[in-house]
């Protein structure tokens, strides 16, 4: 019943209604503290780390207290196809068609609030407020300096040619003289436009501020709360205009509050300009960036608080199913269901340690070992097999696609698992390399620690990267399995590498454990 119950989970929120999303919400320490905050607010996390199921939740708590939510999901703004990536069609016009396009959705929502809640609000005030917001759409454009040529051409052509003629017959001699001549003269104008510089806005900022000005006196002392999920769903090069209207139309007005869901590797929030000047957000500066769910629920980060969250997080989900309430199995507390859908504690700690962090992935590997599990309760074996199955049908799929990713990601897997028989290893944070941020986003390896220093390098500053647990699942019943997470460089008793399981905040000896890049560019430049 429990595995039945498993495999009808949905895979991704945004397949759920908000209800649902509520009551399956697990909080994970302070993060709601975090993110209710009234500071503008860009929240970081990857593919799968409920960023959509926090945005859902924040919406609900948001409306529940009276303020007016603006929930905008990006992935779904427009309705011209693929116009915002079509790269045949000039940027200023895509850029244009999104600002359109995310207003229209603004002003949409705005438009059935205060409809709903016209006995709160006179429409003969929110009315003609909505019209002048209208009329702000219709006036947004990104336009690009021009540039224009413009030259002439004259030419004249004048040929001459002359010749004898003779005939001669027995009765008459004629003699005759040919010539032609011809003129040819020939004028063009040519002109060029074209152009040159950086696009820029032609927005009115000061009108949009006075609109959502005058929508907050009306709701005082509500505040509009505008949520942007899934912003790195928007073509990476558009990004900074859509980031550079909400700045000035919005994140200058009291009352207002912007929260904006991104993937890190996918998102540029500015472009620099001329004379310090920049286009968009900067983050720290104009937006908080100080939330990355990514922190949050690394098992071997906390094994505690990871436990925790997953508990809560299957229980939720399996009440959400109603299978509790409609079957005779009595299962009244978190701990109860552990005991009744697993063989053991070992095995739902194995599962936790699977996920890496990731709740998407937690979900998807105990469906898939439901499947396996059949009849009985999931064990430790079920657990290993359905995540390796996870890791090569979504993670390995999409490195595999972009060759050079795959190819370090095999090197990293033979220098820390192969050669230092390690989970995890470390690496200079200013060694950013575009090709590690893919692993990174593609979920197949994971940040442990940010920024953490050594006696052994002074100044020098460290990220601490966890290979993904399907990178090694396979080896776990055999002679080739990890001794540990991160190897020291001092031996036991026997002579052996010592390892240690947890993190500490102060790294001493840990040589062995640093990773260099640039010996994977070596090993690549001497075998092509």
């Amino acid at each position: 019943m429990l595995n039945q119950a498993f495999m009808r989970l949905a895979r991704r929120s945004e397949r759920v209604d908000r209800g649902r999303l509520v009551d399956t919400f697990v909080n994970i320490g302070p993060l709601m503290t975090l993110v209710s905050s009234v500071d503008h607010q860009v929240v970081f996390g990857r593919r799968g780390t409920g960023k959509t199921h926090i945005f859902n939740y924040l919406s609900d708590t948001r409306a529940k207290d009276g303020d007016v939510v603006v929930y905008i999901d990006l992935s779904n703004i427009g309705s011209s196809g693929g116009i915002y990536s079509d790269q045949s069609i000039l940027l200023t016009e895509r850029a244009t068609r999104l600002l359109v396009d995310v207003l229209l959705a603004v002003h949409a929502t705005l438009f059935e609030y205060f409809v709903e809640n016209s006995e709160e609000f006179d429409l003969s005030q929110t009315g003609p407020l909505l019209d002048q917001f209208g009329d702000l759409i219709t006036q947004v454009r990104v336009v690009g300096e021009v540039e224009t040529k413009e030259g002439s051409t004259h030419s004249l052509d004048t040929r001459q040619s002359s010749g004898l003629r003779a005939a001669f017959s027995p009765d008459s001699v004629e003699v005759g003289a040919d010539e032609n001549s011809s003129t040819a003269e020939s004028n063009s104008v040519s002109a060029e436009v074209g152009r040159r510089g950086r696009e820029q806005h032609a927005v009115h900022f000061g009108s949009a501020r006075k609109v959502w000005e005058k929508m907050i006196e009306i709701i005082s002392p509500k505040s509009i709360w505008l949520l942007l999920d899934e912003w790195s769903s928007v073509p990476i090069e558009l990004q900074p205009y859509l980031a550079d209207l909400v700045r000035r139309s919005v994140f200058p007005v009291r009352g207002v509050v912007v929260k904006i869901a991104a993937i890190e590797q996918r998102s540029m929030f500015s472009l620099s300009q001329a004379h310090g000047n920049y286009l968009g957000i900067e983050l720290g500066a104009d937006a908080a960036a100080d939330v990355n769910l990514d922190d949050f629920m690394v098992f071997d980060n906390d094994e505690v608080r990871a436990r925790a969250f997953y508990r809560s997080l299957l229980y939720k989900h399996i009440q959400a199913t109603d299978v509790l309430e409609s079957s005779d199995l009595n299962i009244k507390t978190e701990i109860a269901f552990l005991g009744k859908a697993f063989t053991q504690v070992n095995t739902f700690d194995e599962l936790v340690r699977a996920s890496e962090g990731v709740p998407r992935d937690a979900i998807n590997v105990v469906i898939q070992a439901a499947q396996y599990a059949g009849e009985s309760a999931i064990a430790v074996e079920d657990i290993r097999r359905a995540a390796h199955a996870w890791y090569q049908r979504d993670k390995e799929t999409a490195v595999k696609s972009k060759e050079k990713a795959s190819r370090l990601l095999h090197w990293v897997i033979t220098e820390v698992i192969g050669a230092r028989r390690a989970r995890a290893f470390l690496l200079q944070t200013d060694a950013r390399d575009e090709l590690i941020e893919s692993l990174y986003d593609a979920r197949v390896i994971h940040i442990l620690k940010r920024n953490i220093s050594t006696p052994d390098a002074p100044g020098v500053r460290f990220n601490v990267y966890k290979l993904d647990y399907g990178c090694y699942v396979d080896l776990m019943a055999t002679t080739k399995s990890p001794l540990g997470l991160l190897p020291l460089d001092d031996l036991d008793g026997d002579g052996n590498v010592r390892f240690i399981e947890v993190p500490p905040d102060d790294y001493r000896a840990i040589r062995r454990a640093i990773l260099d890049i640039n010996e994977f560019y070596r090993y690549v430049a001497n075998i092509e």
